[in-house]
């Protein structure tokens, strides 16, 4: 069994130090260099071709640019990269979002995925005028789901829920391929959803045994019905592993004591549990040191101590990162969701080093 490698779009900005973005945030990082415009993401999305990654995902959220007009306009600058667009299905509803995703394909040429971010966070959920709390948005996406994947089946669809109710929701034509679904989230309300719809249940970081009993859960839930796993993980990889710890002294070098305070306080009231978890990893100490912040060998966390989402990095010589991409793998892990940065560059120090050695493993 291979594993499939994707990277990530940058849509809130890119730069040499961690980009400080979550999304109780109102404002961006001390140092974020690079603009998301166009013509910088078009470097990242062909970098990431060029390195043979499959797809990259793009962000959803009010600290970044939209992902499905930015994706879309990056179309005709790549040929085979597939776009993992993130959508938070409560500002939408399923019967547009099921045409959007249909227009798509065709514009494409079948290269979308879509990544379904039910939002754990009421700061960034209020902004757009959703006041359902946590649960609630999971049982509203529970409905979301059913009328997509009904209406993509190509039938007129009739649905009555307590969130949605459609007559007749119907498409000029159904997408060809059925675009995979890809669901994240860690609560209880969460799982139960993700093994009735996901195709590719996505978890951040967590050390691979964490990992492991996380697959467990929604495997059992799922009852037999296919499923695959993948993980969110920042990557440092270098030509040695003295080399590739010296970046990440570097980048936490740059962070300050009042920029992780500040980062922690709006981490520790989201109301995501994935969040929980990825604090729970470094406590958001800045004085345990870069290597007090490797939770398991070569997974650093340092990256979490300003950074919401995912907050862990594979940190080490490309075989040592190759290493613990396997044990993912062994753990049942088949799609990396990858970045680093700054992104153009890290898409290059991967490809280049790591990617071939997955593939003289038999793992590409």
């Amino acid at each position: 069994m291979s594993v499939v490698l994707h990277w990530f779009l940058p849509t809130s900005g890119d730069g040499r130090t961690i980009v400080e973005r979550f999304h109780a945030s109102k404002e961006r990082g001390a140092d974020t260099p690079r603009e998301p415009d166009i013509d910088y993401l078009a470097q990242v999305a062909q970098a990431a071709e060029r390195n043979g990654f499959a797809g990259v995902l793009t962000p959803t959220g009010t600290w970044c640019e939209d992902a499905w007009l930015t994706t879309a306009a990056l179309i005709a600058r790549t040929s085979t990269l597939k776009f993992l667009v993130a959508f938070r299905p409560g500002v939408l509803s399923p019967t547009l979002a099921a045409q959007m995703a249909a227009t798509y394909q065709r514009i494409s040429r079948g290269r979308l995925l879509v990544n379904v971010v039910t939002g754990g966070d009421d700061v960034e959920m209020n902004r757009y005028g959703d006041w359902l709390d946590h649960d609630q948005r999971y049982a509203r996406t529970d409905e979301f789901l059913q009328v997509v994947r009904s209406v993509w089946a190509g039938d007129p669809v009739d649905f009555t829920g307590e969130h949605y109710r459609v007559t007749g929701a119907t498409l000029r034509r159904a997408p060809s391929p059925t675009p995979e679904i890809y669901f994240g989230g860690s609560s209880d309300a969460a799982l139960p959803v993700a093994a009735r719809h996901a195709d590719v249940y996505l978890t951040w970081g967590e050390p691979p045994a964490d990992v492991a009993d996380k697959i467990a859960k929604v495997r059992s839930l799922a009852g037999g019905r296919p499923i695959r796993f993948g993980v969110r993980l920042h990557t440092i990889s270098r030509d040695t592993s003295a080399e590739a710890w010296a970046v990440a002294e570097k980048l936490l070098s740059a962070v300050d004591p009042e920029q992780v305070a500040k980062s922690q306080e709006q981490l520790r009231a989201s109301g995501s549990v994935g969040q929980q978890r990825m604090v729970a990893l470094h406590g958001g100490d800045l004085s345990r040191g870069v290597r007090g912040l490797e939770i398991h060998p070569g997974l650093w966390a340092g990256i979490g101590l300003v950074r919401g989402g995912a907050g862990t990095a594979l940190v080490g010589s490309h075989a040592e990162v190759a290493d613990l991409v396997e044990e993912y793998h062994s753990a049942g892990v088949e799609e990396f969701v990858l970045s680093g940065y700054p992104h153009l560059e890290e898409a290059y120090w991967f490809g280049e080093g790591v990617r071939p050695i997955l593939a003289s493993r038999g793992l590409l």
